[in-house]
């Protein structure tokens, strides 16, 4: 009997890696799709209940302004500092191939291009992922935890009108106007690199600059700034909102609003930037 017991032990053979690997990677797919899907559905939910707000009259404006001058408070300072080593970097390497290639009058046009298109809106939403997004998920999932947010549900107050909706909106004022910030200091630093270390004219950086950069390079780097703050103000939403486990449970949905954000930031920044460069092609005016 005992040998017929270990016999039947012996035959049950144990998962291989692979299947482990195939399983662990398959839930993780399927939770990934799931947490997107309900992210788009608050973003349904709160432009729904945004439009509803504003149309009512009862939408939140002092939490609005709160939450807008709060992240002005903790992005505006940190973005002049990464614009300024960011636009005085960008001309220090681009200026150096532009000399090898004796075009030293293009410097303003490759600098300011590169601050303007990229360097600025990347920034902007960086910044707000780091120091936004973090806070609202931080702020949200401890009143998830303190059960706040039930109470509001059962006073009959939606947690999305009255938590969500004024920090998107904050979002939507913020990251345009630092967007516009980071784009002056950067630009700002690297004509003063251009014409004070690499030899180049005032004159020519800015004409150069003005040749290729438009109006319409502004406002595609404005309008991304715009989809970046919207994506950070939904995932830290989403997040502080989802929180469960106790402290622990904020500390990893701070964790993971900052992970994600960063990740959907650079992936969308790589399909508008596809979309704008296919549509709206680099002409010399």
């Amino acid at each position: 009997m005992t040998e017929t017991v270990a016999g039947s032990a012996g035959a049950t053979k144990r998962p291989s890696y692979w299947s482990i690997i195939s399983k662990n990677f398959s839930s993780t797919v399927v939770d990934s799709i799931r947490t997107m899907g309900r992210a788009v559905r608050m973003l349904v939910l709160t432009l729904v209940s945004m439009v509803s707000d504003i149309a009512r009259g009862r939408l939140q404006w002092k939490e609005t302004l709160y939450q807008t001058w709060y992240m002005i408070g903790v992005t505006a300072f940190p973005g002049i500092l990464i614009a300024i080593p960011f636009g005085i970097v960008i001309s220090i390497q681009v200026g150096n191939i532009i000399h090898q290639l004796g075009a030293d009058s293009l410097s303003g046009a490759a600098g300011g291009l590169a601050v303007i298109a990229q360097g600025a809106p990347i920034a902007t939403g960086l910044l707000l992922a780091g120091a936004g997004a973090s806070a609202i998920a931080a702020d949200l999932g401890a009143r998830t935890i303190r059960e706040e947010t039930d109470a509001m549900r059962v006073m009959g107050i939606n947690p999305i009108n009255r938590l969500v909706v004024p920090r998107l909106l904050a979002a939507w004022i913020v990251s345009p106007l630092l967007n516009l910030l980071i784009i002056g200091v950067g630009t700002i630093a690297g004509y003063l690199v251009a014409v004070g270390g690499q030899g180049v004219t005032p004159g020519a950086y800015w004409l150069s600059f003005g040749s290729f950069a438009h109006p319409i390079d502004v406002w595609i780097s404005l309008v991304k700034s715009v989809i970046f703050g919207t994506i950070i103000a939904i995932i830290g939403c989403q997040r502080g909102l989802e929180a469960k486990g106790g402290s622990r449970g904020v500390a990893d949905g701070v964790n993971a609003t900052v992970v994600l954000s960063f990740v959907v930031i650079f992936a969308v920044n790589l399909l508008i930037t596809q979309i704008t460069t296919m549509f709206f092609p680099m002409q010399v005016g």
